[in-house]
């Protein structure tokens, strides 16, 4: 059997080698020798392929390899081609889309330019209008900035007229450094007007006031009541002289005794009697006099003192003229102390007016918002009153003054006269004056003001005082001696305001608890109970009831917190003012009894008996709903002894029920405990039956159907 040899030809030896394909290879029919060691069938069997490699060298195959590499390459064929239809694909769809693209940027740039072209059309005919308009009001426009001009400069020279007017006053008012201020601003334009008949007036005008301050101004320096030259004509005149006889004794050998006493006698017989005038002299100027003035003055004089000192050692002259300032601080204080009293009282006074306004009863909004502002304007102006205060005493205090460093001045100026008089002082006629507004025998306060005081001490409580305090201390160097008992606590002075703001808000509790009891009172004293009508609706004082308790609400809630409350019952929780109390809903204890069960007591017994003690007049917490829980206890409780006092029909006791009913409905909400005005309308409801000569109930429907409608 022959032998197929299949030869690929590949190039001749030694150039690079080229893969093998199907086109390249030519078979063969060439004879091959048997080979030695092997059987015929085995050899026919072997087809073997010549294949030169990369050196020239052929590599034989089997046909099973040759078939497999052509397996694979017609695989790699087909493979290419299928991405070659691929990316063809591809791309064409690419090119379909950047045909369509290219289409729509160019209808866009077409109606582009037609948008242009109309908007150049516009523009043009924008601009044609404009040139037509600036012609039509060339004219117009020339007159209206001559005006212009006109009207600025009046304004510049407003200040003209008015000045002579202005100078008249600060001359009145003693404030010369102003007018002189005001003068030297308006010289350069009246000289530059002075051409001009009625600005020649007012330079005249002006003119003649300068003169007449000038001769104010000549009179202060050579008046002998100035306190700054009193003291130097004191010093340099009197003092030096009397140093000179000391000094002259003092050069004298060998002085005996009885010159000795003649000369100490002389000394304290004048000083004594200059003592006395600088003591009467400071005592003038500090009536309503300068602060700086004065503490200058004083340094002057205990200056000089030094000098007597030293020449005569018999006395210690520094101490008494320390002793003088002293009293002249001490003097200060208190005259700064009743300007603070005066400020408070004065500050009252237009608070009162302020509430009394109606524009503060016009609208609960209104109200809550002036109050708030009234207070922290209130407290604030206070606190800056007194910072003030202490500001302007602290000139006695500067460290360059000879007396201000001395411990025995600092101890008793700044701890006694300073800390405890002024400020603790204030504190003391703050805390007292808001309690005489609780006095009844005074002048019957607002309630909004006795409710703005208590605020106010709580304000002070909280943070004012101890600002204050804290400021004082450190401002004039005050050590802590709290527990010394010498300066008085922190937690004192808190306690009085504390203490002040409790009775100020337990008065104005009964205040406004006894304004609705009085309006309860009278509608159930001035009416004929035993021959009344059925009830068709709610009583208008009821109705007038809740409206008092909101607005108080509203105001008490502009100053203090809400306050905690305990939890309402579902059925509380559901009802609102719009929508009555369904059957479901809390309903008096009375209404579920039957005629025969309202003759007994024991319903009222049993529930008193379960029930705990309710203390109309205790002392309330500083929040809204402990406030209106004690206002609903006092106006509830007057409504329960009223109907004790009176007798009732069977319509009578119908429309007190009905009457309860409708508080029920529309108080809970105001109260820390809605338990509480179940129990006390329980009572009303209760006394009711007992003073009532027919007593049924109405139905319970029918009374919801009642007050829904009311």
């Amino acid at each position: 059997m022959g032998n197929y040899v299949v030869k690929s030809i590949l190039g001749a030896p030694g150039q690079n080698c080229a893969p093998i394909s199907p086109s390249s290879a030519v078979w063969s029919n060439t004879k091959q020798a048997p080979v030695q060691g092997r059987s015929q069938a085995k050899i026919s069997e072997e087809v073997l392929a010549e294949t030169p490699n990369c050196h020239g060298q052929r590599k034989e195959c089997t046909l099973k390899q040759i078939m497999d590499q052509e397996s694979e390459i017609v695989h790699d064929t087909q493979s290419l081609h299928s991405d070659m239809q691929t990316l063809v694909y591809e791309n064409y769809n690419k090119f379909i889309a950047g045909t369509d693209t290219i289409r729509k940027m160019k209808n866009d740039f077409k109606k582009m330019e037609d948008e242009m072209d109309l908007l150049a059309k516009n523009m043009e005919s924008i601009t044609s209008f404009s040139e037509q308009i600036s012609c039509t009001l060339q004219d117009t426009r020339q007159k209206i900035t001559k005006l212009s001009g006109v009207h600025s400069l009046l304004k510049r020279l407003q200040f003209l007229f008015k000045l002579p007017a202005k100078l008249k006053d600060r001359m009145q008012d003693g404030q010369y450094a102003q007018a002189v201020q005001e003068y030297i601003h308006a010289r350069r334009v009246l000289h530059h007007y002075s051409n001009m008949p009625s600005f020649q007036g007012i330079q005249a005008d002006c003119e003649a006031i300068v003169e007449e301050l000038k001769l104010k101004l000549r009179e202060q320096f050579k008046s002998k009541d100035d306190i700054m030259e009193f003291v130097d004509q004191g010093s340099s005149g009197f003092l030096s002289d009397l140093c000179l006889v000391v000094a002259s004794y003092n050069d004298i050998d060998d002085l005996d005794s009885f010159a000795m006493s003649q000369l100490s006698s002389f000394v304290f017989g004048n000083m004594e009697r200059y003592f006395q005038l600088v003591q009467e002299r400071i005592e003038k100027e500090q009536d309503g006099g300068d602060t700086a003035v004065l503490v200058r003055a004083l340094d002057r004089f205990h200056r000089r003192l030094q000098a007597m000192n030293t020449l005569f050692t018999h006395s210690d002259f520094a101490r008494t003229g320390t002793d003088i300032v002293l009293r002249a601080g001490r003097r200060q204080c208190r005259f700064h102390l009743q300007t603070l009293k005066i400020y408070f009282s004065d500050t009252l006074t237009r608070v009162r007016q302020t509430l009394a306004a109606p524009k503060l009863i016009s609208q609960d909004g209104d109200s809550s918002s002036s109050l708030s502002e009234l207070l922290t304007s209130l407290v604030l102006a206070t606190v800056e009153k007194v910072k003030g205060i202490l500001q302007d005493l602290l000139l006695f205090s500067q460290p360059d003054l000879t007396f201000g460093l001395k411990p025995h001045f600092r101890e008793v100026f700044c701890m006694d006269n300073v800390r405890e008089e002024l400020v603790v002082g204030f504190f003391h006629h703050l805390t007292a004056t808001a309690r005489s507004f609780c006095n009844i025998g005074e002048n019957k306060a607002p309630p909004a003001l006795l409710l703005l005081l208590s605020k106010m001490c709580l304000e002070f409580e909280g943070s004012s005082v101890h600002y204050l305090l804290s400021q004082t201390d450190e401002w004039f160097n005050i050590e802590d001696r709290s527990k010394s008992g010498i300066l008085t606590t922190e937690e004192e002075i808190c306690s009085n305001m504390r203490t002040a703001a409790q009775e100020l808000l337990n008065h104005y509790v009964r205040t406004q608890g006894l304004s609705v009891s009085q309006m309860l009172r009278k509608s159930v004293e001035t009416r004929d109970w035993l021959h009344t009508i059925e009830p068709r609706t709610v009583r208008a004082v009821m109705k007038r009831v809740v409206e008092d308790i909101a607005a108080v609400d509203s105001q008490v809630g502009a100053l203090y917190e809400e306050g905690q409350r305990t939890e309402h019952s579902s059925d509380s929780s559901r009802r609102t003012h719009s929508v009555s109390v369904s059957r479901h809903a809390y309903r008096s204890n009375w209404s579920t009894y039957t005629p025969s069960h309202l003759d007994s007591s024991l319903v009222t017994n049993m529930q008193k008996l379960f029930s705990e003690r309710i203390e109309i007049f205790s002392s309330v917490d500083f929040s809204k709903v402990s406030i209106l829980t004690g206002i609903i206890k006092i106006s509830l409780k007057t409504f329960l002894e009223c109907v004790r006092l009176r007798t009732f029909s069977r319509y009578g006791l119908q429309q007190i029920q009905v009457d309860t009913h409708y508080l029920q409905l529309y108080l809970w909400r105001f109260v820390t405990d809605e338990n509480l005005v179940h129990f006390l309308l329980d009572e009303i409801l209760g006394s009711a039956v007992h003073r009532c000569l027919e007593p049924v109930l109405m139905e319970p429907s029918v009374v919801d159907i009642i007050c829904e409608r009311g």
